[in-house]
C-alpha cells in the first residue's frame, strides 16, 4: 500500500486567456496596456474649462471615459487612482466674467429706453457686422464704415443661397451664429426704436432691448471698459458656478467622481516654480512679462522629440493660435509654434506675483504641473477628447518631459472622439450644443450611457432621434423585459420552495444554454480586451439575453430556473459594472436631494441665524417647487400641516410648473405695467405743471397774438385784437389759471423734494 500521492501534473491550458490591448494615440494602434507598477495605475483626464452649461459633448466624452474606467477597475481589478482637473482660469473664462460684469452693470444702470441707448447698441451692431459677420462673405460683399446697413441687406438677400452659405462656412465656421446674433439683435433695435416713437420709454422696454442684444453688445462693452474690470473674484466666482453646474450634471449621468480634484487657481505658486525649473534647464525664455516654451531648442535636443501625437500639425496656425488663447499676445515669441507657460496679465485680466512680474498661467502648463503634483514623472494613462491632441496634449507633454528631464511622461493616450448630432459637430464656440440638462428632458442617464455604449469609444459618435428612438430604445426594452421575467420566474420557484420533483433539469438544452454563458463570458472578455469593444460586448450581451428567452419560452415547466438565475446574475453584473445599474438610477436622484435639503437644514439650524425659520420655509418651498418636480414627486400642502405625496409624471409637473410661472409673470407684468402706465401719468402731469400761471396764457405757451394784455396774475384781459374776453371766455381761462396753479404747486413740491 503506497504511502505518498502519485505524481499531479499542471494543467495545459486549451485556450490562452486574452490580455488587454488599448488604441494609444501615441502609436495609433493597439497596444498591449502594462502598467509600471503591478496593478496600481496612474490616470490623469483632462476635465472642463468652467464658463457656460456642460453640453452633449461633455456628456460624450465624461460618459465615456467613466464607462472605461468601470472597466479597468470593476471588471479587470486594477487599482485606479483617477485625477481630473478644472480649468478655473483661462481667457475664455476671463472675457465671459469680464462681459457679464460689464453687461449687467451697465443694465442696472439703465433706466430707460432712451436715444441714446439705441444709438450705442446701433453702433455694437455695426461693429458687428464689420467685424464678425464680414468676415465669411467675399471682399466686394464686405461691410464698410458707414455703409453697415447696405451691405446687411444685401447679405440677408443672399443669406438663403444655399450654394452661396456654404461658401461662407468654409471661410468662417460660426458665420451661422454671427448672422444669427445680428439678425436678432437688429430686429431688438427696430422694436425699440417704434417704442419709443410711441412714447413708451420704460425701463424693461430698455431691458429687454439690452437682453436680446446681448450677444453684441458685452463684446462692445468689453472693447470699451475692459481695462475698468480688475477684482479676480469676477472670474472665481463665474468658474466656481460652473463647476458647481458641470459636477451636478455629472451627477445626474451617473458618472463616478473622480478620486482627486485638481484646480489651476490652487496651483499657482507651484506652476512659478514648475515654469523657473523650465527655463533653467535650457527650454524657455522670458519676453515682455511673459514665458515661452522653446520647441526649437525642445525638439533639437537628445531625447526629446515635439509633438508625438500629431507631428504633421506643428505648423497649423489655426490650431496653435486656438491652444494660445484670443487673449494672448502676438508678439515676443521666436517661433509661432512656441507656446505660453506664463502670460503676463493686461489691463482687465487677474494676475498672480512671479519673477516675470504680474501674470496668469498658460493653459498647457496647468495640466503638466497638477499631474505632475500628483504622480510625479510618469503616468500610465492620460485621457481627454481628440480636440485636445494637438496643441494642448503634445505640448503638455513637452513641458513635462522639459522639466523632468525624461523621455516618456505619458504612456498610453486615450482620446475619445467627437460626437456630432444629426451629423453636425457640435461646439460652444458655434453656440450649436444641446445642454446635458435639456437632453435629460428627452432621454434618461441610462439611455445615453447605453447609445455611447454601442459606439466605439474612439470613434465619431452620430448621435440622432432615430439612435435613440429605435436601437437604444429596443435595447433597453428587451434588457428590461428579460429581467422582469427572469424575476418572475425566480421569485415563483422560491415561493414553491427547493423541493424535488424527481428531474434533475439538466438535460440538452440546459447544457446548450450553459455553454452558451461560457461562451459569452468568454467573448465579452475578448472584446474588453480589444480596447474597451463595448458595442461587441453588447452584442454578446444581446444575443445571450436572445438565446435565455428562446430557452425559456420552449422549456415550459422543465425550465431549469437556477440557471436563469446564474445568466441573469452575470448579465446584470456586467451591466452595472458600465454603469447601468438601474436601482442606483433611480434611487441616488431622490438620495442626493434629500441629502442636500438636510445638509441645508442642518447649516440653517446651527448657524442660528434671525432669519433661520423664514430660510428654512423657504428652503421646503424650494424642495417642493424645484428639487422634487424633476423626480416626479408632487407635494400638495394641506390644511393639516401634512403634504399630500404624489407621483407624476415630471414632464407634466414641468410644464405644470412653467404654466404656473408664467401665469405669475404675467401677473407681475400687468402689474407693474399699470404701475408704471400710473408714474408715466403722473409724469406727465408734473410736467404739465412745469409752467407758472402767471406764464401759461402767453407765449410760447401759446401761440403768438392769442392774447393782447394780461393782469398781474397772468390771466387774460383782452384777445389777439385788443378786445375785452367776454364772461364766458374770462370763466374759462380763470377756470384753467387755477388748475393750473394747484398742478404748480404740486410740481415745485415734487421738484424740491427731488432736488
Amino acid at each position: 500500500m503506497s504511502v505518498q500521492q502519485p505524481p499531479w501534473s499542471i494543467p495545459k491550458k486549451h485556450t490562452e486567456e486574452p490580455v488587454l490591448r488599448v488604441y494609444n494615440s501615441l502609436t495609433r494602434t493597439k497596444t498591449e496596456f502594462i502598467p509600471r507598477n503591478g496593478r496600481h495605475v496612474k490616470w490623469y483626464n483632462c476635465g472642463p474649462t468652467v464658463y457656460d452649461s456642460s453640453h452633449m459633448g461633455h456628456a460624450r466624452n465624461y460618459v465615456t471615459q467613466d464607462i472605461l474606467r468601470r472597466i479597468m477597475t470593476d471588471y479587470f481589478g486594477y487599482d485606479v487612482h483617477f485625477v481630473m482637473n478644472v480649468t478655473d482660469i483661462d481667457d475664455k473664462i476671463i472675457e465671459r466674467a469680464r462681459q457679464n460684469h460689464l453687461l449687467e452693470t451697465f443694465r442696472s444702470q439703465t433706466e430707460a429706453l432712451t436715444a441714446g441707448l439705441l444709438s450705442k447698441v446701433l453702433d455694437a451692431w455695426k461693429t458687428y457686422v464689420r467685424t464678425r459677420v464680414s468676415k465669411a462673405v467675399t471682399e466686394s460683399e464686405r461691410a464698410r464704415e458707414g455703409n453697415e446697413e447696405a451691405a446687411w441687406l444685401r447679405i440677408t438677400e443672399i443669406y438663403q443661397n444655399a450654394e452661396w452659405k456654404q461658401e461662407c462656412l468654409k471661410r468662417d465656421e460660426k458665420f451661422d451664429m454671427y448672422f444669427t446674433s445680428a439678425r436678432r439683435t437688429l430686429d431688438a433695435i427696430k422694436a425699440a426704436q417704434s417704442r419709443l416713437e410711441n412714447g413708451n420709454t420704460s425701463v424693461e422696454t430698455a431691458h429687454q432691448l439690452i437682453d436680446t442684444s446681448k450677444d453684441i453688445l458685452s463684446l462692445s462693452l468689453d472693447a470699451e471698459h475692459k481695462s475698468t474690470v480688475t477684482d479676480p473674484a469676477i472670474s472665481r466666482k463665474l468658474a466656481a458656478y460652473w463647476e458647481g453646474k458641470f459636477f451636478e450634471d455629472m451627477a445626474r449621468l451617473r458618472v463616478r467622481d473622480p478620486d482627486t480634484v485638481t484646480r489651476v487657481t490652487e496651483y499657482v505658486p507651484e506652476i512659478v516654480a514648475f515654469v523657473e525649473r523650465i527655463i533653467s534647464n535650457g527650454f524657455a525664455y522670458e519676453a515682455e512679462g511673459s514665458v515661452y516654451f522653446n520647441t526649437t531648442a525642445f525638439g533639437q535636443s537628445e531625447n526629446h522629440d515635439y509633438a508625438k501625437l500629431e507631428p504633421w500639425s506643428t505648423g497649423n496656425r489655426d490650431l496653435l493660435e486656438g491652444g494660445e488663447g484670443s487673449l494672448s499676445s502676438k508678439t515676443g515669441r521666436r517661433s509661432t509654434a512656441d507656446f505660453a507657460l506664463w502670460k503676463a496679465s493686461k489691463p482687465g485680466e487677474p494676475s498672480w506675483p512671479s519673477p516675470w512680474g504680474p501674470g496668469r498661467p498658460g493653459w498647457h502648463i496647468e495640466c503638466s504641473v497638477m499631474a505632475s503634483a500628483i504622480f510625479g514623472d510618469n503616468m500610465d494613462i492620460h485621457s481627454g477628447g481628440i480636440d485636445l491632441a494637438f496643441p494642448h496634449h503634445d505640448n503638455e507633454m513637452a513641458q513635462s518631459e522639459a522639466y523632468h528631464n525624461c523621455n516618456s511622461w505619458v504612456n498610453y493616450f486615450l482620446h475619445t472622439g467627437h460626437l456630432h448630432i444629426e451629423g453636425l459637430k457640435m461646439s460652444k464656440s458655434l453656440k450649436n450644443f444641446i445642454t446635458i440638462e435639456e437632453i435629460l428632458e428627452k432621454f434618461t442617464a441610462r439611455q445615453l450611457r447605453l447609445a455611447f455604449l454601442t459606439q466605439l469609444w474612439n470613434a465619431k459618435v452620430d448621435f440622432s432621434e432615430s439612435l435613440m428612438t429605435g436601437e437604444v430604445r429596443n435595447l433597453e426594452v428587451t434588457l428590461n423585459n428579460f429581467f422582469t421575467t427572469v424575476k418572475a420566474l425566480v421569485n415563483q420557484a422560491n415561493g414553491e420552495g427547493m423541493v424535488s420533483d424527481g428531474y434533475h433539469h439538466f438535460e440538452q438544452p440546459e447544457q446548450e444554454l450553459l455553454y452558451g454563458l461560457y461562451q459569452a463570458q468568454s467573448a465579452f472578455r475578448e472584446a474588453l480586451c480589444d480596447s474597451f469593444n463595448t458595442p461587441t460586448a453588447i452584442d454578446v450581451v444581446r444575443d445571450l439575453v436572445s438565446k435565455t428567452n428562446v430557452y425559456i419560452n420552449s422549456r415550459g415547466k422543465a425550465l431549469n430556473v437556477k440557471l436563469l438565475e446564474n445568466i441573469a446574475q452575470w448579465v446584470g453584473d456586467m451591466l452595472r459594472m458600465f454603469g447601468l445599474g438601474k436601482r442606483e438610477e433611480i434611487l441616488m436622484p431622490y438620495l442626493r436631494t434629500l441629502s442636500s435639503f438636510r445638509d441645508n437644514i442642518r447649516r440653517l439650524a446651527m448657524a442660528k441665524g434671525d432669519t433661520a425659520l423664514k430660510d428654512i420655509l423657504a428652503l421646503c418651498d424650494k424642495l417642493r417647487d424645484s428639487d422634487l418636480v424633476p423626480l416626479g414627486v408632487a407635494l400638495d400642502d394641506q390644511e393639516d400641516g401634512k403634504a399630500l405625496v404624489k407621483l407624476v409624471s415630471p414632464a407634466e409637473l414641468i410644464k405644470a410648473r412653467e404654466e404656473k410661472r408664467a401665469l405669475q409673470e404675467a401677473k407681475a407684468f400687468k402689474k407693474a405695467a399699470s404701475v408704471e402706465a400710473e408714474r408715466q401719468k403722473r409724469l406727465q402731469k408734473l410736467e404739465k405743471g412745469r409752467v407758472s400761471p402767471r406764464d401759461m396764457f402767453k407765449p410760447p405757451n401759446v401761440p403768438e397774438g392769442t392774447y393782447g394784455s394780461w393782469n398781474e396774475e397772468g390771466l387774460p384781459i383782452t384777445d389777439g385784437e385788443g378786445k375785452e374776453l367776454t364772461k364766458n371766455q374770462s370763466k374759462k381761462v380763470q377756470k384753467e389759471h387755477a388748475n393750473q396753479a394747484k398742478l404748480h404747486e404740486e410740481f415745485l413740491a415734487w421738484q424740491k423734494t427731488n432736488a
